[in-house]
């Protein structure tokens, strides 16, 4: 008689004779947190981000400075040679003169706007960095449930696997004894080869999610701990798009860093107009030297020249009035109302970008509920058809290509149960990120739902499932 083939049966083959990996000790199995943590500490994105804002932030200091005391001291050496023709005469003289200069700006239209402007870059950058931290929560997330999914597609995958290279024997046996005929046994094989070369990509697939997560943390990783079956799979809260949005639109780092973005144009506009305003500025000049240097050419009151060091002190104020430099001013003010007029259509194409990704996602999360529910109750539809399919070819009304799509349709039910898992989770904290809520929190709310000692090969379909498949099976009649 024909042994019938459960997905408890075939999960047992997979996991026993067909390990990809041994499993790693407990004690080397990393959490999403630990993950995460690493990524902040070693992430090469992260750590550009942060040298690149400190860069950024340099511009209020320098900007400032335009406004602050300007104090400068310097000397002059000098050695002049005069030669004259008639009477012929030649003369040498040198000077040596010290000053110190202090300027402080008292009206600087141009430059108190250049010192706003750089605030609202600085409050961007700060922002910006910001997005990039908030960024790296879900790149860390994503990494590792992608190490969980393909895992996960692995172990369907030598699972069906399993069942396809038994199915083959069974067909060899059938044939040896007169059973079947040689079609069956074509048919088995065919799709037992398909099989392999799926798990062995599949197998390639976890290599390369765990090479990610590598890049991500520059860390190794053995093995890490997936996520229990008993994970709630809810809606969002509050399940209702408008109030997602109208929180993004309050709280979404990139749109509020391109309020800043406009902020800043604005204020750099302002500049651009304040070149044509005067600028005052108090002078105090302070000059010590021998007379020749200093300009003394007059001789004293008495009549005789003084040969000694002289000092001149200067206090005053400069003013200065811009009449014509060329249209420069002018083209400076029309290219900045350009870039303002960039800076807000970009913004509004971002709030636009933002309120999309909002409302998608929360029809992706409230899809993805129905999904795993749909997607659990399929494999246990596609077991009790592998099951009576099965039946159906011991007693003859079945032939092998239905055994054998029953149970292609089964394992892909399952791998389609797990991507809605990790696809219902990974869509929450993208909702989350979209709206400016996303914090490491809410990956500590997920490690509790992970399993240390999980192991995908057992692991990777909840342990329920093929008694309800067997329950559904003996509630139908028999046809």
């Amino acid at each position: 008689m024909l042994r019938k083939l459960s997905l408890a049966l075939a999960v047992s083959c997979a996991s026993n004779g067909m390990a990809w990996a041994a499993e790693a000790p407990l004690s080397n199995k990393t959490d999403l947190v630990s993950v995460y943590q690493e990524a902040v500490d070693n992430n090469a994105d992260l750590a550009a981000a942060r040298a690149q804002y400190g860069a950024q932030k340099e511009v209020v200091p320098q900007a400032r400075a335009g406004l602050l005391p300007n104090l400068s001291a310097g000397a002059d050496l000098n050695n002049t040679r005069t030669e004259l023709d008639q009477p012929a005469m030649t003369a040498t003289r040198s000077s040596t003169v010290y000053q110190a200069t202090l300027s402080q700006p008292i009206f600087r239209a141009d430059r108190w706007f250049q010192l706003q402007a750089a605030k609202s870059v600085n409050e961007q950058a700060s922002l910006q960095l910001s997005a990039t931290e908030q960024n790296l929560i879900l790149q860390s997330a994503e990494a590792y449930f992608n190490v969980l999914r393909s895992q996960d597609n692995l172990a369907s995958t030598k699972a069906e696997e399993a069942a396809f290279k038994r199915q083959l024997d069974q067909s060899n046996e059938r044939f040896d004894v007169g059973l079947s005929d040689k079609t069956d046994v074509l048919q088995s094989q065919a799709s037992y080869d398909t099989a392999r070369a799926n798990r062995i990509i599949a197998q390639r697939q976890v290599e390369d999610a765990f090479e990610a997560l590598i890049t991500l943390t520059n860390r190794q990783y053995n093995s890490i701990q997936g996520v229990v079956h008993t994970l709630p799979i809810l809606p969002p809260a509050p399940n209702d798009a408008k109030a997602w949005v109208d929180t993004a639109a309050k709280q979404n780092l990139n749109l509020l860093a391109s309020n800043y973005a406009v902020d800043a144009a604005e204020d750099t506009l302002r500049q651009r107009k304040a070149g044509h305003a005067p600028t005052l500025d108090a002078i105090a000049q302070y000059r010590k030297g021998d007379n020749d240097g200093l300009g003394f050419t007059n001789p004293s009151p008495t009549g005789q020249r003084y040969g000694g060091d002289a000092e001149q002190r200067t206090i005053g104020l400069q003013l200065s009035i811009p009449i014509y430099s060329g249209g420069l001013t002018s083209s400076q003010v029309r290219e900045s109302y350009s870039q303002l007029t960039q800076t807000e259509q970009q913004r509004e194409g971002l709030r636009r970008q933002v309120v999309e990704n909002t409302r998608n996602l929360h029809r992706a999360v409230n899809t993805d509920v129905e999904q795993v529910q749909a997607r659990r109750q399929s494999i246990i539809s596609n077991q009790s058809a592998v099951d009576a399919t099965e039946i159906g070819y011991q007693v003859g009304t079945r032939n092998i290509v239905d055994v054998l799509d029953a149970q292609r349709q089964l394992y892909t039910s399952v791998r389609d149960y797990n991507n809605a898992r990790y696809d219902y989770i990974l869509d929450n904290l993208r909702l989350k990120q979209a709206a400016g809520t996303l914090s490491p929190e809410d990956l500590q709310a997920l490690s509790r739902y992970l399993k240390p000692d999980y192991n995908p090969d057992k692991d990777f379909l909840p342990p329920d499932l093929a008694q309800a498949a067997a329950e559904q099976l003996r509630s139908r009649p028999t046809q």
